[in-house]
């Protein structure tokens, strides 16, 4: 779905953790997204097709050096061929009823994560990227969720069970790194779940892009 670790564009650390509970959300979150995500995809009869990074989780936004990442790519892609990259950011949500401490315990995910190495940010960042790489007619298209009482499988599929679920794993992380107190934090991720309920509203964008394998491009 997006791309890997070849060549230079290490993890330093995975800011989620690899518990069974965090396999769970990144399930429920394949699941939920998938029609959003991979609609329009499609590739013809007979097609070689190399995914990079298999699996539910995102991997772009957790590497150091993900230009590096996506050159590497370049060097197994024929020239020609496409690449599709899906990532998210963080900074796209917003909800009602808004909450300082909901928008603050996302933020300290943000610091956690780019501590690690990585970017919760990357969606916004998807073109230049691309084109740093070598990349040639790049296309991005934001793929928005949005949720509220008359999508009640969103709000319960994505809302609750994967973003929020997100933010709330990494509140011991975000206490011990001083970066809050407990009961900031639970406030916040009280008030993200109060998003899901009857009179909310939860948006979110991902941005997915699709660029051609420049042969002139930079190696």
């Amino acid at each position: 779905m997006t791309t890997a670790n070849p060549h230079g564009g290490c993890v330093h650390g995975y800011v989620h953790g690899y518990s069974a509970d965090e396999a769970r959300r990144l399930g429920d979150q394949a699941d939920t997204l998938a029609g959003l995500l991979h609609g329009g995809t499609a590739y013809p009869p007979g097609s070689r097709v190399l995914e990079v990074g298999c699996g539910v989780c995102f991997v772009l936004e957790h590497l150091a050096d993900p230009v590096a990442a996506l050159a590497a790519l370049r060097r197994v892609l024929r020239p020609g061929g496409t690449l599709t990259v899906i990532e998210g950011d963080h900074g796209s949500a917003f909800f009602h009823p808004d909450s300082a401490d909901a928008r603050a315990a996302i933020g300290h995910l943000v610091r956690l994560q780019a501590a690690a190495g990585g970017d919760a940010l990357i969606g916004r960042r998807l073109h230049p990227l691309l084109s740093a790489a070598g990349y040639a007619a790049v296309r991005v298209r934001p793929r928005t969720v949005y949720a509220d009482r008359t999508r009640p499988a969103l709000a319960e599929g994505f809302t609750l069970d994967t973003f929020t679920a997100m933010v709330a794993a990494v509140g011991d992380d975000a206490v011990a790194a001083g970066l809050t107190r407990r009961d900031a934090f639970d406030r916040g991720v009280a008030d993200l779940r109060r998003t899901a309920r009857a009179d909310g509203t939860f948006h979110y964008t991902f941005f997915k892009a699709v660029a051609v394998n420049d042969p002139a491009g930079p190696s």
